[in-house]
């Protein structure tokens, strides 16, 4: 009766340092899907500010092609598309819904070329750089860029991502910290156990094992309870809004079940195997005081 009624608490402590062990984990997941996230947001918000270079009327559609062609095979180029006069003629007809060129007898636009930069050069001192390199070409007139906004996003996203990595080193000391205290308990009920069997001459390493595997599966299965929760969340906000998925990908969710799964395992063990120690080093008029 004594033995299972032993058995009945030392179960409840094992759950109870689970579901502990679980939120934290939830939380440490959180953390790093945001810091994701941010990075991805950050990166996506810079690819897709992009600028115009506007082409000379003097320069011819074949010209221009081929301008559009070379800007195309550029390393700081993820997407450039040329704009003909006409179909910027059509575009400011529908936006204003008036053709310009009936009362103004003739067709004020030129023709542009659309660039969108891969994130690592959006930044105004690489702007400045491929600016001349592209004025270099005598067909080109001007580049125009949201400079004022580029800077603004750059400014915001360094801000953010130095607060989001100071709350994730804070948040992984105190996981560390939480998780130690919950899989010190679990052990401490077990303390006398551990020295009945140095008693008996058994080595740290065999005491020690049977308790970093119990704290070990307990971590793998509190990752994985996380895990669940996680992807559940990220579901949840992919159907609330599927344009979302330019930001929660795939690649993400699966650095965070990974990053997850590693802290439950590498955590649990070894603060199971410093509990022990503790454990293992004390003399038995010691166990009595603590």
């Amino acid at each position: 009766m004594k033995k299972r009624k032993h058995q009945s608490s030392f179960a409840i402590q094992s759950l109870s340092a689970g579901i502990s062990i679980t939120m934290v984990l939830l939380l440490l997941g959180l953390m790093v899907f945001c810091m994701l996230s941010a990075h991805t947001l950050s990166r996506y918000v810079r690819e897709n500010i992009g600028f115009s270079v506007v082409l000379s009327n003097d320069m011819k559609k074949p010209e221009a092609l081929k301008l559009h062609e070379q800007l195309s095979k550029m390393p700081f180029v993820k997407e450039a598309t040329f704009i003909s006069k006409e179909d910027a003629l059509q575009e400011q007809t529908v936006a204003m819904g008036t053709d310009p060129s009936e009362f103004l007898g003739f067709n004020p636009f030129s023709a542009s070329i659309e660039i969108k930069l891969n994130a690592a050069w959006a930044n105004n001192d690489s702007i400045a750089w491929i600016e001349k390199q592209i004025k270099l070409n005598n067909g080109v007139i001007s580049i125009n860029y949201p400079q004022d906004l580029l800077d603004s996003v750059n400014t915001n996203i360094q801000k953010i991502s130095i607060l989001l990595l100071g709350t994730a080193i804070l948040l992984t000391l105190i996981s560390f910290s939480l998780i130690n205290n919950t899989i010190h308990l679990t052990i401490y009920s077990k303390r006398f156990l551990i020295h009945t069997m140095k008693l008996v001459g058994a080595g740290w390493g065999f005491i020690r094992r049977p308790f970093i595997v119990h704290n070990l599966k307990i971590g793998v299965f509190s990752a994985i309870v996380a895990d669940i929760v996680l992807g559940i969340l990220a579901g949840a906000l992919l159907r609330y809004d599927a344009d979302l998925k330019e930001i929660v990908t795939t690649t993400n969710l699966f650095i965070v079940f990974a990053l997850v799964m590693l802290s439950g395992i590498c955590i649990s063990v070894l603060c199971a195997y410093f509990s022990m120690n503790k454990y293992l080093r004390m003399k038995a008029d010691d166990l009595y005081y603590i």
